[in-house]
């Protein structure tokens, strides 16, 4: 006896759900209501970004940290100290093209630290435009 009362339960359950779904719009928009993290991020990347985001685990992270401080485990033997990307104000005051510069040509090459390698493998590439996103990505972090 008890487990038809489960089965009943259950299946009142199933008919509830199925009937929630396919309740008809109610005038609002399908963007507010549907629109949910998951399928935001099931946006097809930008070129390059999925690249640009393996660039920087393998040629970045060792100094400037997997977040982005400037706390990476090579960055304890450095001075200076690697830039720490989340500083609202230093990323307010950095434009896209000296970012581009620093990777494409070294900290030595923008006045920077020449711990700071050049990585002329990347001009023309939509892998640069990557790491910038990147980059701005830790701001205020």
């Amino acid at each position: 006896m008890h487990r038809k009362v489960v089965l009943i339960a259950v299946a009142s359950a199933f008919v509830a759900v199925s009937a929630a779904c396919n309740k008809p719009d109610s005038g609002s928009s399908q963007q507010s209501q549907g629109a949910t993290p998951a399928a935001a991020a099931a946006a097809p990347a930008a070129p390059g970004e999925a690249e640009a985001q393996e660039l920087f685990k393998t040629r970045c992270v060792p100094c400037h940290g997997e977040s982005g401080k400037g706390n990476g485990p090579g960055a304890a033997a450095l001075n200076p100290k690697p830039r720490n990307y989340t500083d609202v104000k230093w990323q307010d005051s950095v434009k896209d093209e000296e970012i581009k510069k620093t990777i494409l040509y070294g900290g030595a090459a923008v006045g920077k630290s020449p711990n700071m390698p050049a990585n002329p493998d990347l001009e023309g590439k939509p892998e640069l435009d990557g790491l910038v996103t990147v980059v701005r990505g830790f701001k205020g972090k």
